[in-house]
């Protein structure tokens, strides 16, 4: 409306879309996808010959060779082998492409298996376990879905570490009033960056399996981990891993997706689940679920196919690649120290270390807001977030949009912007907070 501000653009931090941002896509993601779409570029000497190759295969595999048909429902068949066979070298155990289903993004896949999986009506209506703060496509599909959420609470103080403690008492308080059936894990976490051990992982498993509940583990960050001593393990890894009874006796369904990673194609809508230990019948149930879908997108399915197929030692592109690849994870790697970093030297923010993902946390805990904060009408942490916008222009999203410990006041940003830009954001938020504090304290 022309009313002039103290700042020249507004930096979005407060969505995970790194191309946005100014992340620049990956070469042989985008020749595969482009040759794919318009197969007349299979002629030009400028697009290497294993991509060319690539396309081919994945035309052969389209109805009529083109990427305008539909695919069959649960995805085209090739795309789930080459899927089935990256699982297999990440965990060195052995994955079926039929129980791989390739979805718009692993959102809409999360969504099919709470769909699968609410049911009764009053204490016996499905209860849902998610991790708080938590990634509010959980909270959404829930309550579209009518089910009931169970909060169990990460421990902020122990790097957001998952309590099995804490997990018992949201199943126990959640049988009083419904039927506790599903599990939801973020690893590594969304907005939270911490990164499960591999001990934490087998005693989730363990309780799982104890409670009789069914395992989401949603690991769409798992090229993201930057923290040394950090590692990602894999909740289908370490399930076959622990042997009997648990590797036959824990259902779980894992996610994964092109939209974070070092690819960041958010905007073609790509992911996939696979099912594990899931009953035959319950299996056959998913299929005719998905079916209603007609298909995942055809052009988010190839770009995935380059994903988990990469070109290897020897093609022409493998060197590009690993060097793109290589820069993206490390600048992201960069970017959560930096963050980390500056935060920290800011009193009255605490922002625990981003060992993975792509957002941070910045916290201000236990003090009651003041009575002038409580006189603006909006939550403490709206109330700051709003006030940052418009006096830096710089955009976060309030903690109460994730879920937060009664009595803390959050904020949640991505590491995304490019590193010079980041700078610039982290030390004018740094500035912001100490003024605002002053303000209202």
């Amino acid at each position: 409306q022309g009313v002039p501000k103290p700042f020249t653009e507004v930096i979005k931090a407060n969505i995970g879309d790194a191309h946005a941002m100014g992340q620049k896509p990956i070469t042989f993601l985008r020749q595969v996808t482009a040759l794919c779409l318009y197969p007349e570029l299979l002629a030009s000497p400028n697009i290497p010959e294993d991509a060319k190759a690539r396309a081919r295969r994945l035309l052969a595999a389209c109805g009529g060779q083109s990427a305008g048909a539909y695919s069959t429902s649960p995805g085209i068949e090739l795309v789930r082998g080459h899927v089935a066979k990256f699982i297999e070298r990440r965990d060195g155990i052995a994955a079926k492409a039929q129980d791989i289903f390739l979805s718009t993004g692993a959102s809409d896949a999360i969504v099919s298996i709470l769909k699968l999986l609410v049911a009764g009506e009053g204490r016996t209506r499905t209860g849902v376990l998610v991790p708080i703060p938590q990634y509010p496509l959980y909270s959404a599909a829930i309550a579209e879905l009518s089910a009931v959420q169970l909060n169990y609470y990460l421990a902020e103080d122990k790097c957001w570490a998952l309590d099995v403690t804490e997990l018992r008492r949201a199943v126990t308080e959640g049988r009083r009033h419904c039927c506790p059936r599903v599990l939801c894990i973020i690893n590594p976490g969304n907005p939270t960056g911490q990164v499960q051990s591999r001990q934490c992982i087998e005693d989730v498993i363990k309780f799982a399996y104890e409670e009789k509940l069914f395992l989401m583990a949603d690991e769409v960050y798992q090229d993201n981990i930057y923290a040394e001593g950090s590692a990602f393990h894999s909740f289908k890894k370490v399930l076959f891993e622990m042997g009997s009874p648990y590797s036959e006796g824990v259902e779980l369904a894992s996610f994964h997706s092109i939209s974070k990673g070092f690819m960041g194609e958010c905007g073609f809508r790509g992911g996939y689940v696979e099912v594990v230990n899931m009953d035959p019948e319950v299996h056959q149930q998913l299929s005719k679920l998905v079916s209603v879908r007609l298909c995942p997108p055809v052009p988010g399915q190839i770009l995935l196919d380059a994903v988990v197929d990469p070109p290897q030692p020897g093609e022409p592109s493998y060197e590009l690649f690993m060097a793109e690849k290589k820069e993206v994870l490390s600048n992201l790697a960069h970017k959560a120290r930096l963050t980390q970093e500056i935060f920290n030297r800011t009193p009255g923010i605490s922002c625990n270390p981003v060992q993975g993902a792509m957002s941070a946390g910045g916290g201000a805990g236990g003090a009651e807001p003041s009575p002038m904060l409580q006189e603006q009408g909006q939550a403490p942490d709206m109330f700051f977030c709003m006030k940052l916008l418009e006096e830096t222009g710089i955009c976060v999203v309030p903690g109460s949009g994730f879920g937060q410990q009664e009595g803390t006041f959050h904020f949640r940003m991505t590491i995304l912007p490019p590193t010079e830009k980041l700078k610039i954001l982290l030390e004018k938020l740094s500035s912001f907070y100490t003024k605002f504090v002053k303000e209202f304290s």
